[in-house]
C-alpha cells in the first residue's frame, strides 16, 4: 500500500475508533488514536499476518502489550477481514460479547490475551526465542505503551532479548508521553529512554510514530543490526488527528458526546478531503 493510501486508511481508522467507542460507551480513546498509524503500517505494509495464514506457525506474530488501546487493534483486524465490520460496530462492550476492553484470543486475529501491562514484551521474547531454537524465519512484533515501562518485567524481558540476540524481535514503543495520571516524566521518569535500551543491548531507531511514510521506512530496515533486538521509539501525540483531544490527559479513556463525535468526524473528513485534493 502506498503512502497516500496508508494516510487515508489512518483517517478512516480514526473515524471507526471514535464511532465504536461512542457506541460502546467506553474505551481508551486517545491512546488508540496515538498508536493507530503504527498498527496501520504494521498490518498493511510490514507484517505477514492475514486471516488466511493466521493458523500457520511461520507467519509473523504480533503481541499488543498496550492492551488498553484495543479499539485500534479491533478496527484494523476488522478491516483485514478477521471478522465483520458489523460485529465491530455493534458488539464492543455489549453484554456477552468477546469484544471487550482488552485483547482476548476469543476475538479472531488476536494472538494473546493482554492488558496486564508489562507482560507483552515477555511473551514476545518467548516467541522470538522459540523461532531461533526451532530455526524458523518468522518475526515477532510487539507494541508497548510508554507508561508500562514502569513495570520491571519489561526490563527483565529486554535484558533476556539482548542475551539471546533476538534480532527477529521488533519492539515498538508508543511514546506519547502521557499516561492516565499525567506525564510519564512526572509519574515515573523514563528518559533518557533511547540510551537505556541501547544499554540493554538493543539497536534503536527513533521515528515520528504518526508519519506512515517514516514508519514504513524504519520497519523496512529491520533488523537494524545483526544479533541485536530492534527497538522502534515511535514519538506520537496522544489523541492524534482530533484537535481537541490531542495531548489532553482527560481523553485517556473519555467517551465523546454526540456533539464531540460529530466535530471529530467533521475534522477527519476535512483532512481526508485535503489529502485527496493534494494528489
Amino acid at each position: 500500500m502506498n503512502t497516500h493510501d496508508l494516510k487515508l486508511k489512518s483517517i478512516a481508522y480514526r473515524k471507526t475508533i471514535l464511532e465504536i467507542i461512542h457506541r460502546g460507551g467506553a474505551g481508551h480513546t486517545a491512546g488508540s488514536l496515538s498508536c493507530v498509524d503504527i498498527l496501520n503500517v504494521l498490518y498493511n505494509h510490514a507484517m505477514n499476518i492475514t486471516p488466511a495464514n493466521f493458523q500457520q506457525v511461520d507467519r509473523d506474530h504480533y503481541i499488543q502489550s498496550k492492551g488498553h488501546s484495543v479499539e485500534a487493534l479491533y478496527t484494523i483486524l476488522a478491516d483485514q477481514g478477521f471478522f465483520s465490520q458489523e460485529d465491530l460496530l455493534t458488539q464492543l462492550n455489549q453484554s456477552g460479547t468477546h469484544f471487550v476492553g482488552h485483547p482476548t484470543r476469543k476475538v479472531p486475529g488476536v494472538e494473546h490475551n493482554t492488558g496486564a501491562l508489562g507482560h507483552g514484551l515477555s511473551v514476545a521474547v518467548g516467541l522470538a526465542l522459540a523461532a531461533k531454537l526451532d530455526d524458523k524465519s518468522y518475526r515477532v512484533f510487539t507494541l508497548l505503551g510508554d507508561g508500562e515501562l514502569a513495570e520491571g518485567s519489561s526490563w527483565e524481558a529486554a535484558m533476556t532479548a539482548a542475551h539471546y540476540k533476538l534480532d527477529n524481535l521488533i519492539v515498538i514503543i508508543d511514546r506519547n508521553t502521557l499516561q492516565i495520571t499525567g506525564r510519564t516524566e512526572e509519574v515515573n521518569a523514563l528518559e533518557p529512554l533511547e540510551e537505556k535500551f541501547k544499554a540493554f543491548g538493543f539497536a534503536v531507531q527513533q521515528v515520528d510514530g504518526n508519519d506512515v511514510a517514516a514508519l514504513a521506512k524504519v520497519l523496512d530496515a529491520v533488523p537494524f543490526a545483526a544479533g541485536q533486538p530492534n527497538l522502534v521509539l515511535a514519538n506520537t501525540v496522544k489523541g492524534k488527528g482530533v484537535s481537541f483531544m490531542e495531548d489532553v490527559k482527560v481523553w485517556h479513556h473519555k467517551v465523546p458526546s454526540d456533539d464531540q463525535l460529530q466535530t471529530a468526524l467533521d475534522e477527519l473528513t476535512a483532512a481526508a478531503a485535503m489529502l485527496e485534493a493534494a494528489v
